[in-house]
């Protein structure tokens, strides 16, 4: 690093833990993965019905689903409910409808619980009439929601699940679909056009609902959607990180909630193991990362980098990357819709290996191939970059090691400020960083290859961690 007080390795401390994972890709895997962990449910005040039967829900036939709809779980090979399911699937479907802020990690099934949800309030009489909507930050997560609700329900007669982000919507037709699933603004925009019938909204559900909530975010926008739909619309609030000062606006935003967290320890990721690089200095990270790019196409890998104002942006290193004879994609806002669709589906289907991103991917998308997440920069959030952004580091990481499988995490410093940010993470989590030195990269490749080619990783893995 730049300085000698920035050489003071990172802390080492528990295991880390599991973020948001969608199920769009959980047909043809083994079924979701069992953490230990603890689920905390904290009722209403109204909630009147806590020793119901479903309240110790073991089976999805329980919950009295119409068969097209247990038919759409076991082709995704959803045998039993996770434990999330378990405590959130009985209070969301209950009767009257009650509001639920739901936080959870990686590879419990909320996505699964949220569509199970919707697709029991949709009247499918009614193909054409909206009933349920879903708000996504990013027309690629909305786009994996709608694919885990037509999979789910494909057994499902008249089913008709429409996306409203940019593009996709016919001005001469409008919202034709009973499920309607997109972006904030592109909602507003179909209301106040009259395109976009909310009048029979039954269920809203907000994926991603630190950031959907937060005012630095699409806060305003959410907050606009809910004064333009019904008062007795039942809200569903998902994610896998929520701040204090975010979840006590979504209390307000979903009053009179039910309440479903896992408890603070269990917030890691332990199926990832998180790495740092000591880079020399800012200049030196290119040179780096090109070094890496053979462990990259083990599998498949995402590049963070920060937004493209920054002096190096995701295209400045793609065409550096390119010119030096390597082959990559970037993905970002600046993207075109069917670009960023096309570009999308050339890495989920492994056409493309390594992908050069923004923010725009760190959540919620599902790729079972990436083995590898490189954090080119550290998040970081406020103006002008003046804290660590611990939330996007756990969503970043948790694009890797879905649904058991191996992954590994890379962080570069290279000052002291990095270092610094990557150390408060790392304490918020409480995480076991492995350092990697850019000078012994025969030593650098055997411990990533250790990760990337064994048969799943383990939590406790961490050889040669520095105190």
């Amino acid at each position: 690093m730049a300085d000698q007080a920035s050489r003071t390795t990172l802390p080492p401390a528990a295991a880390a833990g599991d973020t948001e994972a969608p199920v769009a890709e959980a047909k043809g895997a083994p079924g979701l993965v069992e953490s230990n962990y603890d689920v905390e449910v904290k009722f209403s005040a109204l909630q009147n019905d806590i020793d119901s039967p479903l309240s110790s829900l073991h089976s999805f036939e329980e919950l009295g689903l119409p068969k097209p709809i247990n038919d759409g779980l076991l082709a995704m090979n959803f045998k039993k409910p996770s434990k999330i399911q378990e405590k959130a699937l009985p209070l969301m479907m209950g009767n009257p409808p009650r509001n639920m802020i739901a936080q959870s990690q990686s590879g419990t099934g909320k996505t699964a619980a949220f569509v199970l949800t919707v697709l029991s309030r949709v009247d499918l009489t009614q193909p054409t009439q909206p009933q349920a909507l879903v708000l996504a930050p990013s027309r690629e997560l909305a786009r994996q929601i709608q694919g885990v609700t037509q999979t789910i329900g494909q057994f499902c007669e008249n089913l008709i699940v429409e996306a409203a982000i940019p593009g996709s919507i016919s001005r001469d037709t409008g919202v034709k679909g009973s499920v309607v699933v997109g972006t904030p603004g592109t909602v507003i925009d179909l209301i106040r056009r009259r395109q976009f019938d909310v009048s029979k909204l039954q269920v809203l559900v907000i994926d991603e609902a630190d950031n959907m909530l937060d005012q630095q975010g699409m806060g305003e926008q959410c907050n606009r959607v809910k004064t333009m739909i019904p008062n007795s619309t039942q809200i569903l609030l998902f994610s896998a990180t929520f701040p204090e000062k975010v979840k006590a606006y979504a209390q307000r935003y979903a009053p009179n909630a039910n309440e479903i967290q896992l408890k603070q320890q269990d917030l890691t990721v332990k199926g990832i193991s998180q790495m740092y690089m000591d880079c020399p200095d800012e200049q030196k990270k290119y040179d780096v990362l090109c070094k890496l790019y053979g462990l990259m196409t083990i599998g498949s890998s995402v590049i963070f980098v920060r937004a493209w104002y920054r002096r190096e942006s995701a295209d400045e290193i793609k065409k550096r990357m390119e010119a030096d004879g390597h082959k990559v994609s970037v993905l970002h806002g600046g993207n075109e819709g069917a670009d960023r669709d096309a570009l999308l589906d050339d890495f989920r289907s492994s056409r493309s290996k390594v992908l050069i991103t923004t923010n725009v991917l760190a959540r919620g998308i599902d790729v079972s191939s990436v083995s590898m997440v490189i954090n080119y920069d550290i998040p970081m959030k406020g103006f002008g970059d003046k804290e660590p952004d611990a939330e996007t580091y756990l969503h970043r990481i948790g694009r890797t090691g879905r649904f058991g499988r191996v992954g590994v995490s890379i962080s570069f410093v290279y000052d002291r400020k990095s270092f610094n940010a990557l150390t408060q993470i790392a304490n918020v989590y409480g995480i076991d960083l492995i350092q990697l030195s850019p000078d012994d990269w025969d030593l650098t490749e055997k411990k990533v290859q250790d990760v990337i080619k064994s048969s799943r990783a383990k939590p406790d893995y961490a050889p040669n961690v520095l105190a």
